[in-house]
């Protein structure tokens, strides 16, 4: 039996989890957020003390870790059973995971913990490279994106409603290099998959981008 699966992937700050979850919630379906499992890969190995120019020992840390998601209105992540959620959207995590996730090694370990998501009644997986690798043939693809400067508002707006102190100067340029980093990395480099819808949410709001997906899920 074939199990649907909708991917939508693009920049970090794009709005892919907000969206995401909105529409796994809609559908009833499953829901992947790679992006958490990279950060997740991060956190682990930052509190490890682990070389990060290391890719075997990278490798190694993603291989034993223990991660699990509750996916309900808010997403909760759980790492050898501690709650990590709050530590996720920092810029320093998105900063070691964007690293970390340009290792080819790293990647070949967590592509099989991202496929067994793949489950009944059906999959909304969100990430950089889930309609291009790891859910090539996924039945839709999006490729959800927005300018730099506004994924920055957002990010910012994020971490102040968290109380995490932020500079909005600092994370448009953090967000610009990883923009360049992702893009030019040889392995799964961020880029819209070929037969992916282009969506840019720059001057949309969260229902009309969410209308706009399910939009292509009834055709």
């Amino acid at each position: 039996m074939r199990i649907p699966v909708l991917t939508i992937d693009g920049p970090s700050g794009a709005g892919k989890g907000t969206i995401s979850r909105a529409i796994a919630k809609k559908l009833a379906w499953n829901y992947l957020d790679s992006g958490s499992i990279y950060r997740s890969l991060a956190i682990s190995a930052v509190d490890q003390q682990a070389n990060l120019d290391d890719e075997q020992a990278m490798a190694e840390i993603a291989a034993n870790m223990a991660l699990s998601f509750d996916s309900g209105d808010e997403l909760v992540v759980r790492l050898a059973g501690t709650d990590i959620t709050h530590r996720l959207p920092t810029e320093e995590t998105g900063a070691v995971a964007s690293k970390i996730a340009a290792y080819p090694k790293v990647r070949a370990v967590l592509l099989q913990k991202q496929k067994d998501f793949r489950q009944l009644p059906g999959l909304v997986a969100d990430g950089r490279d889930m309609g291009t690798v790891v859910f090539s043939n996924a039945e839709i693809k999006v490729f959800l994106t927005a300018s730099a400067e506004e994924r920055a508002k957002r990010r910012f707006k994020q971490l102040k409603e968290k109380g995490i102190d932020a500079n909005i100067d600092k994370i448009t340029k953090e967000i610009q290099e990883r923009d360049r980093r992702d893009s030019e990395r040889k392995s799964a480099p961020l880029i819209a998959a070929d037969d992916a819808f282009y969506l840019d949410s720059s001057n949309l709001t969260i229902d009309e981008v969410i209308n706009k997906v399910l939009a292509l899920t009834e055709k």
